[in-house]
């Protein structure tokens, strides 16, 4: 049972602990079948902890479960599946995240540190990375601002189900096709996820940037970032 995930920096293979983690994997299994996660950011990326994405907002404020698809928003969360405990002991641990309340909606996070224990009990481990760490060590390493937000964007453009266990809800929204992107949702304010930074002479190839100076903009927020 696992899902591929293509992003912006390449493509990353999670396996799902269908067995314990029947709900979980289900929300996520079916988010992924109608194309809810397509174009959401990683949001935060904090170097050698998580990298957490799974909102269509890109704030880390939104996000709904499949089952508020099913049942309204009343079922906007559900319940965090403690049993068995399973760990957050290695790099690539993949979890839903927390909403505060021991419940979960649609953002998950993946792990690129090692025995985050603190983690534990709090966000429900899932599944795993079992390919594309390499693509993973590339997001952990992205330039991020204050507020863990990578400065140049890094996307889910695609995810493509390998092997799903669980029958098709009733009534779930299944796209005939892959949607497009809106302007809105790649309108990060950041620095695109298609642009290519140059630094022979400050600019950025295939730029949407109102300044079109993105490697100028990025030394001068590292800068910024040192004297803080």
């Amino acid at each position: 049972m696992a899902v591929l995930l293509e992003t912006t920096l390449g493509d990353i293979v999670i396996d799902l602990f269908t067995e314990e983690r029947p709900k979980a994997c289900l929300n996520f299994l079916k988010l992924c079948k109608i194309k809810y996660y397509n174009y959401c950011l990683f949001h935060n990326v904090q170097r050698d902890f998580i990298a957490q994405t799974g909102d269509p907002t890109g704030t880390g404020r939104g996000g709904e479960s499949i089952y508020s698809k099913l049942y309204g928003d009343q079922a906007r969360f559900f319940d965090a599946e403690k049993v068995p405990r399973i760990k957050h002991k290695k790099k690539g641990t993949v979890s839903m995240v927390n909403n505060g309340n021991d419940q979960h909606g649609s953002q998950f996070l993946m792990t690129t540190g090692e025995n985050l224990d603190y983690l534990d009990g709090v966000h429900t481990v899932f599944g795993e990375v079992t390919e594309g760490m390499d693509i993973l060590k590339k997001i952990n390493e992205t330039f991020v601002d204050k507020d863990f937000v990578p400065f140049q964007d890094i996307r889910i453009n695609h995810t493509v189900i390998l092997e799903d266990p669980f029958d098709d809800p009733p009534d779930l929204p299944v796209p005939d096709r892959s949607p497009e992107p809106t302007k809105e949702q790649l309108d990060s304010g950041r620095i695109g996820a298609d642009e290519e930074i140059v630094d022979t002479d400050g600019r950025s190839q295939n730029s949407s940037h109102p300044a079109g100076d993105a490697a100028g903009v990025l030394r001068r927020w590292v800068t910024s970032l040192m004297q803080t």
